[in-house]
């Protein structure tokens, strides 16, 4: 009896101490090429994107169009996919604030189909639009309207003081139609102000935008051949849209 009790005890003592050290797990193979944190990657815009039609959780889709190198070695050829998130959005007001767009980067496809799932944050967008880009906070804003609403309120007067002159002219009094219509047009003019949107913030098909990766992409020997894979050619669209700044009375929206 004391035997069987001395070698139980041993069997589950030899338990206790298999369980408390698991077999180890062979460590991860160390990466031939990695692209480091804080790399600079210029992309293009495949779909538009603007405050108007955008919603949170929207996606984007870009490619590179630079190759990234790597100890000598291309690593992300021109023509490799990104997927990214519209994080936030917030539309312009009618009296006063500008569009915001927020986005965020999370999946690269290699032109070869190796994908590798990441974190990256926009760091530039193109300077030929005028959307701004507040690097402390990460979004694009819309470019301001002011000289837009003060060239809509002059054209409204104007337009209402040659009303007016003709207006009375019938009875000989110009300078008083002129300025009854000045001031109608005026008023007219401030209250197509008060009721539209300032411009949204649009970044459009074809444009060029750059994002800044925040953790390491790795990479093995074998997972960077591209012998059997053509790069994409990147379908540059229209570009960013013209300023409207000075969209004046043309544009009213009735």
């Amino acid at each position: 009896m004391s035997l069987r009790y001395s070698l139980a005890t041993f069997l589950i003592a030899a338990g206790v101490i298999l369980a408390e050290e698991p077999p180890a797990t062979p460590a991860a193979p160390v990466a031939d090429y990695v692209i480091a944190p804080g790399t600079r990657i210029p992309l293009g815009l495949i779909n538009s994107v603007s405050t108007k039609n955008a919603a949170e959780g929207d996606r984007i889709y870009l490619e590179t169009v630079f190759p990234i190198l790597n100890n000598g070695r291309i690593v992300i050829p021109p023509g490799s996919w990104v997927a990214g998130t519209v994080t936030e959005v917030k539309r312009p007001g009618r009296v006063k604030g500008r569009g915001e767009l927020y986005l965020r980067f999370d999946v690269l496809t290699l032109p070869n189909g190796v994908t590798r799932d990441f974190r990256a944050r926009l760091s530039g967008i193109d300077g030929r639009g005028g959307e701004e880009f507040n690097k402390a906070e990460g979004k694009i804003l819309s470019e301001g309207n002011k000289a837009g609403d003060a060239r809509t309120i002059a054209e409204g007067a104007g337009a209402g003081a040659g009303i007016g002159l003709i207006a009375g002219g019938a009875n000989q009094h110009y300078a008083l139609g002129g300025g009854i219509g000045a001031a109608v047009g005026a008023t007219v003019g401030v209250m197509a102000v008060l009721l539209t949107r300032g411009p949204d913030a649009v970044l459009a098909k074809g444009s060029t935008i750059e994002m800044v990766t925040d953790r390491p992409l790795q990479f093995q020997k074998n997972e960077i051949d591209f012998g059997m894979t053509r790069s994409a050619n990147f379908s540059d669209g229209p570009g960013p849209r013209p300023s409207v700044k000075n969209a004046g009375w043309a544009h009213w929206p009735f």
